[in-house]
């Protein structure tokens, strides 16, 4: 059985995030509100340091290992902004982290988890062929896997967003919408 409510919201409002991730802005899409008839706003998490939301559970899972997890080092699976906030928050933190990514995955994306000092392992066609092959490189080498959405502590850095948008827009909020690939960003904006 997973966390409650009540234990996420904890998690969330304890997530140690701003260690590398900033409070991105939220900003008012003029033209947009004015065609829809509502205020529309946009948090900026393009502005993180890799361009992406991810940095935000990536590092506040990494962050919270134990000493026996951190010498291990660090091992997941992304085709892209996940390795690349693995990648920082490792280099942060001063750990080792292996980044399995298919080998479809663009250059700019590989070259980016290099250039944070990820070492890069090219497995597979797709997400579940380079998940698999972390996994497996997980047990072989006694690495720590994190997870791209399926944590608590990958949710609770992820839900850091709901958390500022309430202080950043204190007026009732209609709807929030949010993008869903593995529902990692969802569950921590939930709450």
């Amino acid at each position: 059985m997973g966390p409650t409510v009540i234990d996420l919201v904890r998690k969330i409002l304890s997530a140690r995030v701003y260690e590398v991730a900033q409070q991105t802005p939220l900003d008012r899409m003029g033209r947009m509100s004015a065609r829809l008839g509502s205020e529309v706003l946009l948090k900026r998490e393009d502005l993180q340091p890799i361009h992406s939301f991810k940095i935000r559970g990536a590092y506040n899972r990494i962050v919270q290992l134990s000493d026996a997890e951190r010498r291990a080092g660090v091992i997941c699976a992304s085709a892209g902004n996940h390795a690349q906030g693995v990648a920082l928050a490792a280099r942060q933190l001063g750990l080792n982290a292996t980044v399995v990514m298919p080998v479809t995955t663009p250059n700019v994306k590989v070259s980016s988890v290099r250039h944070l000092g990820g070492d890069v392992v090219l497995h597979g066609d797709n997400f579940d062929d380079a998940y698999l092959h972390a996994r497996q490189l997980e047990r072989e080498r006694g690495l720590t896997f994190v997870h791209p959405f399926d944590d608590e502590e990958v949710i609770a850095g992820q839900g850091t967003i709901a958390s500022e948008l309430l202080h950043q827009h204190p007026d009732p909020i209609a709807a929030i919408f949010v993008p869903v690939g593995g529902g990692g960003l969802a569950a921590g904006i939930a709450p």
